[in-house]
């Protein structure tokens, strides 16, 4: 039901919002970048995102079926499983779907967005097979949704690539306050989804590993900022990433041939529900796409951005951070929108200005919360995704309050 009333609500708030513009601001061309847009992000969906992913998920599925096949899915699970087992307690001990997660999240970590995606709905259509309700959401899948829409990275190599390329001095300088901001993020999202299923943290293997990944976080941006240059950072990023991903293809076909699996036929028998799952997505896609659009191009952003710079003003709060808002607000909308807000800002503001790199902290601080509800639990059905959304959201906004923090702490 959430889906249904967020979906309407897109298009009758775009539509107010764009009379609004036509009566009081005049603006006789609203009306056809709304539907100029719709037609533009249908087009986008099938064009840009469903067909390609189609390609994408057939090579990653085929070489999951071979991992799966080698036994590494299975040791990754059973590796992780004291920490799963406790934020994901409906998932048995060992299950396949553990494995798939950790790859999920492990390509997010590296900043592998095409790697991250055929894992991610991989690990939802295991996911699916425990679910009894198959046209709800279970909580495990909620869980996973929202740490997978809290964008937890360790390198926010595109933002970086994208400040050298307008000419920043340090286009790394965005770095830390990157990581901060989305590891708050991912915590909030882990503590509010607890809390709604009732999950208790407060034991010492759920304690151990969120004390541990924090303190390798940390060594990280201690060893990172002190022992290397800027450049050297993002070649590290670079080729680090890459060697990683290539590295687990090689590690999963030599684990097969050592069991003696027939590594093609693996690929090949695994490959096949790529093209099936692109086209089970379309729908769902192109609906949520098409109705951000409306939202995007009928100026309710600008509406809610002034709305907040009056309220911040009567409270007598510093409003600096407000044109960088628009990044923020449409961020869980549209990863590509979100993208284009910031290099807007950057370009309006300049790249190295506090707006611009607010925007670019924004960008780093979570994912496509409404795209990644429509991808994921769209490619399996699932029609009622009860508090998945609202989760992601509250994740979201930690993000963007600690994203806020951090730009003052660092370049305020």
């Amino acid at each position: 039901m959430a889906l249904n009333y967020i979906w309407s609500g897109f298009f009758l708030v775009g539509f107010l919002a764009a009379l609004a513009q036509w009566i009081f601001l005049g603006d006789t061309e609203i009306f056809k970048k709304i539907v100029d847009g719709t037609f533009e992000s249908a087009k986008m969906g099938v064009m840009d995102i469903a067909l390609p992913l189609a390609g994408v998920m057939t090579l990653w599925l085929g070489i999951m079926n071979i991992g799966e096949k080698a036994g590494a899915i299975g040791w990754l699970a059973k590796v992780i499983s004291p920490f799963f087992s406790r934020i994901f307690p409906d998932v048995p001990k060992e299950h396949p779907a553990t494995g798939h997660m950790v790859m999920n999240f492990s390509a997010n970590l590296l900043g592998l967005d095409n790697a991250a995606t055929p894992f991610g709905l991989k690990a939802m259509e295991s996911l699916q097979t425990l679910n009894p309700d198959k046209d709800t959401a279970s909580n495990a899948q909620i869980m996973f949704l929202v740490l997978h829409t809290s964008g937890l990275t360790l390198i926010p190599l595109a933002i970086m690539a994208q400040r050298a390329i307008l000419g920043a001095k340090d286009p790394s300088d965005i770095f830390i306050p990157c990581m901060i901001a989305t590891y708050v993020a991912t915590l909030t999202g882990i503590i509010v989804v607890s809390i709604k299923q009732r999950i208790n943290l407060l034991n010492r293997v759920v304690l151990g590993w969120l004390g541990g990944m924090t303190a390798a976080i940390c060594a990280l941006i201690f060893f990172f900022t002190n022992y290397l240059t800027k450049p050297e950072i993002e070649l590290v990023s670079r080729v680090s990433s890459n060697l990683i991903l290539f590295s687990i293809i090689i590690i999963f076909i030599v684990g097969a041939m050592r069991k003696q699996v027939n590594v093609y036929e693996a690929f090949i028998e695994g490959a096949k529900g790529g093209i099936q799952t692109s086209l089970t997505i379309i729908p769902y896609l192109v609906g949520m796409l098409v109705a951000i659009s409306v939202i995007r191009n009928s100026g309710v952003l600008g509406f809610v951005v002034r709305g907040l710079e009056w309220i911040f003003i009567s409270l007598g709060m510093p409003t600096e951070f407000t044109p960088a808002l628009p990044t923020a607000l449409m961020k869980p909308l549209s990863g590509s929108g979100s993208k284009a807000m910031m290099i807007d800002a950057m370009t309006t503001y300049g790249v190295d200005s506090f707006v611009g790199r607010l925007a670019c902290i924004f960008q780093g601080s979570a994912d496509t919360t409404f795209y990644i509800v429509a991808l994921y639990f769209g490619s399996v059905g699932i029609r009622k995704t009860r508090y998945a959304i609202s989760c992601g959201l509250i994740a979201d906004f930690a993000g963007i309050v600690t994203a806020i923090c951090v730009a003052y702490l660092f370049f305020g």
